[in-house]
C-alpha cells in the first residue's frame, strides 16, 4: 500500500498544531491507510515542544523530532526528509496558511506522471513590504545563481521517493531546497492553492536581513556568478581607467595644461581599495562555505525523536 510522509518543521506557531495535525489527517486518510505526519520542532521559543510531545503521546501516526538548536528552516526539512519512509513525500509549513486539505491536489497531479509538484501560491494576503521582500529576495536569489525562481512557491509541495533519494545524495553542507530540487531535474508540475492568514495573528519569523542573508550564503553555495561578476568588473574597471588616462593625455596636448594629480590619484586610491575590499570579501565568503563544507560536520543534529521506531 502507498505510504504518504508529511514534514513540516515548527518554529514559532505553537497554537496551531493541533489544528494542523487534524487537518493533515483529514487530508491523507481518503488517500491512504499508510501514512506518516513528521513534526521537526526547530529550537522554537515557546511551548511547541511539549505540545508535540502531548500529540505524539495521543497520535502514534504522529512523529516527533526535536532538533538540539535552531539551525534553520531548510535544515528541519533535511532530518525530515532523511526520516521520512513514505513513497510520497509532502512538505509544508506549519502556519496554515496553505491548508492542507489541498494536499489531495497534488497528490491527484503527481499521479499523472509527475515526479515533483508544486503548490503555486495565489491570493496572497501579505502586506506590501512581505510582498516585496518576497519578490526581492527571489529576483536576488535568481540573479545570483542563474536560475529562475517562483515567487509564488513556497515548501508546500510533494516529491516521489527517488526525487527525495536524490537529494539525499547531494553532500552539501548548506541546504536550500527550491534549487536542489532544481538541480536533480525530474518532470516537474504546479498547483494553484490558496493562500490564507495567519488564524494566530503573528507574522513571519523571516524577517528581510534573514532573506538576505539566506540568499547571499546559498548563492555562494550553489553558483560562482559572483567570482565571475568581479572578473567581468575588473575587466570594466581597466577599461574605463584606459579610457579616462588617455583622455587626460589627450586633453593636456590639445589645451596645453596639465592636470592636477592630487584630485585623480587621491580619487583613483579611494575607488581602487573599495573594488579590492569587495573583492576580497566576496572571496572570503566563498572560502568560509569551503571551510564548512570540508569540516564535514553534520546539517543538523537531534536532540530527541518520538515514535520513530
Amino acid at each position: 500500500m502507498t505510504k504518504i510522509s508529511v514534514i513540516s518543521p515548527v518554529y514559532g506557531a505553537p497554537t496551531l498544531l493541533r489544528e494542523l495535525v487534524r487537518q493533515i489527517e483529514d487530508a491523507v486518510r481518503p488517500l491512504t491507510e499508510e501514512y506518516e505526519i513528521i513534526l521537526v520542532e526547530d529550537h522554537s521559543p515557546d511551548n511547541s515542544r511539549e505540545i508535540i510531545t502531548d500529540i505524539c503521546s495521543e497520535n502514534k501516526r504522529v512523529k516527533g523530532v526535536f532538533l538540539s538548536r535552531n539551525f534553520g528552516q531548510q535544515y528541519a526539512l533535511n532530518a525530515g526528509f532523511d526520516l521520512s519512509q513514505g513513497d510520497y513525500v509532502v512538505t509544508l509549513d506549519c502556519d496554515l496558511q496553505n491548508p492542507p486539505a489541498q494536499i489531495r491536489d497534488l497528490y491527484e497531479k503527481m499521479l499523472e506522471g509527475y515526479d515533483i509538484v508544486f503548490a503555486s501560491r495565489q491570493n496572497r494576503p501579505d502586506n506590501f513590504f512581505m510582498t516585496q521582500g518576497s519578490r526581492l529576495f527571489n529576483r536576488l536569489m535568481g540573479f545570483l545563481t542563474d536560475t529562475r525562481q517562483d515567487e509564488s512557491l513556497a515548501e508546500f509541495a510533494i516529491y516521489r521517493r527517488k526525487v527525495v533519494e536524490a537529494m539525499a545524495q547531494m553532500g552539501d553542507y548548506r541546504r536550500y531546497y527550491p534549487l536542489m530540487n532544481q538541480w536533480v531535474g525530474f518532470k516537474t508540475a504546479k498547483v494553484i492553492v490558496n493562500h490564507d492568514e495567519r488564524t494566530d495573528g503573528k507574522e513571519s519569523s523571516y524577517s528581510m536581513r534573514k532573506r538576505i542573508d539566506l540568499a547571499v550564503s546559498t548563492a555562494v553555495s550553489f553558483s560562482t556568478k559572483s567570482l565571475r561578476m568581479i572578473a567581468y568588473f575588473g575587466f570594466v574597471i581597466t577599461f574605463v581607467a584606459i579610457l579616462f588616462a588617455l583622455f587626460l593625455v589627450v586633453k593636456t596636448i590639445i589645451t596645453g595644461i596639465d592636470v592636477s594629480g592630487w584630485t585623480t590619484l587621491f580619487v583613483s586610491m579611494w575607488f581602487i581599495a573599495g573594488i579590492m575590499i569587495s573583492v576580497i570579501g566576496i572571496v572570503a565568503v566563498y572560502i568560509g562555505n569551503i571551510f564548512d563544507e570540508v569540516k564535514h560536520r553534520p546539517s543538523y543534529i537531534i536532540d530527541e525523536k518520538l515514535n520513530f521506531e
